[in-house]
């Protein structure tokens, strides 16, 4: 039976209702974290918290007492015993609340917090969770704010799934479901769909600058820590489709599916790029790339997932 985390409880899905005076329903205004637990213990959850808080502050949510650090281990483990899971794919929903209709000024003091839990996918070696990328025609839209948030304003993301549903050389794309690619207004790469993209060039691994309208990543930030740690070149900026087309590896992260490479990329006819170039310059270029950087810092996330299990026991 599916089980809501409600409020600091527990209860059935029919019994986690929310007003349709709460203003996450009326105007958006609600915030999310995305994150899965490894040994029953939610990974990097201070900086999921940290972006949440943040983000209530800018909206102008309080933030409930209950959706601190101890508290939303203690509750996250509650609600994953009570569905029967050891692990799971968690999502830390905060809605403003309810109030009056009409646009607010004043801070929302009565949130509502909801917490979904479900079953992991199957775990797969690197080698085998290779995916697509394919280029989309729909753009990313300027956030509201100085930071995009990560907000339930997905419309733009559900637009973009949508027409990479549409794209048969992407859905037909070596088994896995493939990725879709958004720019923003510029021209410039921004992320995927539900992830953030990086590409290593010349052993510098790069990554599109906040200010490109991406979503801040929570696992985008670890990433650039461990590739520091690893002594491997970072770098954030402007960055167009033919810096991918040229690149020696491709990746993309997120929270649940961590460190995902690139194996293919399609342009907007969908016409797969081999990287004839690279090969006839004697690189084998992104078809047959090894993904060097890409499992080193895939065997340097795990080093740290394995360090978070063993903290916990």
């Amino acid at each position: 039976m599916q089980l809501i985390g409600f409020n600091g409880r527990i209860v059935s899905p029919q019994e986690a209702m929310i007003s349709v005076l709460d203003h996450g329903f009326l105007y958006g205004l609600s915030l999310f974290e995305t994150f899965r637990t490894y040994g029953g213990r939610p990974f990097l959850l201070s900086r999921h918290l940290d972006r949440l808080a943040d983000g209530c502050r800018a909206v102008g949510i309080e933030l409930p007492r209950d959706a601190q650090l101890a508290q939303v281990r203690r509750h996250v483990a509650e609600l994953l015993q009570a569905s029967g899971l050891r692990d799971g794919y968690v999502r830390y929903t905060v809605t403003a609340g309810d109030a009056a209709l009409g646009l607010p000024e004043s801070t929302y003091t009565t949130p509502n917090v909801v917490v979904y839990a479900k079953p992991l996918p199957a775990a797969v070696p690197l080698a085998a969770k290779g995916k697509a990328l394919q280029l989309l025609r729909t753009r990313r839209n300027s956030p509201e704010g100085d930071v995009r948030l990560k907000s339930a304003h997905y419309m733009n993301n559900i637009l973009a799934k949508r027409e990479l549903g549409e794209t048969p050389s992407a859905r037909a794309s070596h088994g896995a479901p493939a990725e879709g690619l958004m720019l923003n207004a510029a021209g410039h790469v921004t992320e995927g769909i539900v992830s953030n993209v990086f590409f290593v060039k010349n052993g510098v691994c790069c990554t599109p600058a906040i200010d490109t309208g991406i979503l801040p990543g929570i696992t985008r930030g670890f990433v650039l820590e461990l590739a520091q740690q690893a002594g491997i070149a970072v770098e954030e900026g402007y960055y167009t489709w033919e810096d991918l087309l040229d690149a020696d590896e491709v990746f993309i992260t997120n929270s649940i599916q961590e460190i995902v490479p690139i194996h293919t990329l399609y342009d907007l006819e969908g016409v797969r790029w081999r990287a004839e170039s690279h090969q006839a310059a004697g690189n084998p270029g992104l078809m047959e790339s090894s993904h060097t950087i890409t499992l080193q810092l895939h065997q340097a996330y795990q080093q740290a997932i394995d360090l978070h299990i063993k903290a916990g026991q």
